[in-house]
């Protein structure tokens, strides 16, 4: 099968005539944009009201992770159905794994770094007698201290299939999607009607996604309005330098580290931050990844990237390539560290590092995923005092939108280096696709027939097995 567009035709593809661009003013990132701007005017001026209005941002999300585990099981289960070799999808799975740690490794090493050198907690001489842990804090360190550095391995394997849906455990759903999808391809020809059926299925799902998106300004107004009609903005700025610091280096990762990623790939990374521009708002007001997921693997699709890469790499991602969590972590641990006088070595901090690799992996959709990971990561090491963590408790929630943000990005950087390191990723497609903002169909032959393919399929991009159903997805997603 051929890798890429460059060989599997003797000619370049062409791009498909450009449609009319929609106005501004119907284009989602501007909706979601205003919306997040009118919910920290009323959660500023009106803190009752944002308070009020938790509900109409906890629903949103609510109704966007109803659809993420049945969508990833069906896009991971389509993917390895139309790969031509199970080999293919042990490597991608492989090359995805050691990337995350790689990336892992460098967010830890950047935030560490980074509060070496600003020292936001100097000064601050908290006691740590005088800490107290109360409310949900309490129940973070609690369940953190349960959490050993092997939890993670322990929790793949679920208890009961449906369970790990009804929870949405994302790693729980990849580790049962991955085993379904290899039986479905070891049965041979006996699956194909399962992976068409798959195919249709994933059209409704993701016909579903459509509608639910529609109300992602007002999810996005109900989210914002609450966190600062509940917290309040001079929360925000009680604690703004290292806040400040926390946006800054996560910034500076986006943009030197995995800028530099891409450039060895020849990709400009603000052209792909520009083409998930609305994606990169849904998370900025629902302070969740996970909203976004859907449409994150939709579009890396229409870059170009095969599906079974895109359907392993991106949820398995959100579990084992928590960049933004990464630098939180190092920040938070060493701020603690600083802010109660407690005094690190180098050494120390190393293994703080070395620890933080560990917990930090499977804590993706968990509510105080933050605060337990670093409550975990204080109990192992026990040289800082895990009750510090009530000093930044506060300004968590402010700090969440980084680190989704930078999650997404790290995740989208992550799928392409993949592709890439399996020799299928036409660059120049991509950066076709990141300057017009239109995705290109697919132009690898496909593995159910040779046909003609159909004007339909032209219009929208397709998935790299040929495979029936994806299309209508796509313009699920596409508006």
């Amino acid at each position: 099968m051929a890798a890429t567009a460059s060989t599997t035709s003797g000619t370049p593809p062409t791009a498909p005539p450009s449609e009319p661009s929609t106005p501004w003013y119907r284009q989602l990132y501007f909706w979601v944009l205003t919306a997040i701007v009118a919910g920290i005017l009323t959660g500023w001026l009106r803190p009752s009201v944002g308070v009020a209005l938790e509900p109409v941002g906890t629903t949103f999300v609510s109704a966007i992770k109803m659809l993420i585990t049945p969508i990833v099981f069906l896009t991971i289960v389509a993917g390895i159905g139309g790969v031509d070799s199970l080999r293919r999808v042990g490597r991608v799975g492989l090359k995805s794994l050691l990337y995350f740690q790689a990336g892992t490794l460098a967010a830890l090493a950047v935030g560490l770094i980074a509060v070496n050198l600003f020292q936001p907690g100097a000064g601050v001489h908290a006691h740590p007698g005088d800490l107290r842990l109360s409310g949900d804090a309490a129940q973070y360190v609690k369940d953190g201290e349960d959490q050993s550095w092997w939890h993670f391995l322990t929790d793949i394997v679920p208890s009961s299939a449906v369970g790990a849906f009804a929870e949405g455990n994302i790693l729980q759903v990849i580790f049962f999607a991955v085993l379904f999808g290899v039986a479905l391809k070891a049965v041979g020809p006996a699956g194909a009607p399962l992976v068409d059926g798959v195919n249709r299925l994933s059209a409704v799902v993701f016909k579903i996604l459509h509608y639910v998106m529609l109300a992602a300004p007002v999810g996005a107004f109900g989210a914002m309005a609450y966190t600062i009609g509940k917290y309040g903005i001079s929360t925000l700025t009680s604690l703004g330098r290292l806040i400040g610091l926390f946006y800054g280096t996560s910034l500076f990762f986006v943009v030197v580290v995995l800028g530099g990623v891409l450039a060895l790939l020849r990709i400009n990374i603000f052209r792909l931050l520009h083409h998930l521009r609305e994606e990169f708002l849904v998370v900025l007001g629902t302070s969740s990844s996970e909203s976004v997921l859907p449409r994150v693997m939709h579009k890396l699709q229409g870059l170009g990237v095969r599906r079974d890469i895109v359907g392993l790499t991106v949820p398995t991602g959100y579990s084992f390539n928590l960049d933004g969590s990464s630098i939180y972590l190092s920040l938070a641990a060493v701020y603690i560290a600083q802010a109660t006088d407690t005094p690190l070595t180098l050494g120390q901090q190393l293994g703080l590092l070395a620890v933080m690799i560990l917990t930090s992996k499977g804590s993706g959709g968990v509510t105080g995923a933050g605060f337990i990971a670093l409550a975990a990561t204080l109990s192992t090491v026990g040289t800082v005092p895990a009750a510090g963590i009530m000093l930044i408790f506060g300004i968590d929630k402010f700090m969440s939108e980084c680190r989704a943000l930078t999650n997404l990005a790290g995740n989208s950087v992550a799928t392409l280096v993949v592709a890439r390191w399996e020799g299928v990723l036409d660059t120049a497609r991509v950066n076709r696709v990141l300057r017009s903002g239109v995705p290109e169909p697919s132009t690898e032959p496909s593995t159910e027939s040779l046909e003609e393919p159909s004007k339909e399929s032209l219009k929208e991009p397709s998935n790299e097995s040929g495979m029936r159903g994806t299309s209508t997805a796509g313009k699920a997603l596409a508006e």
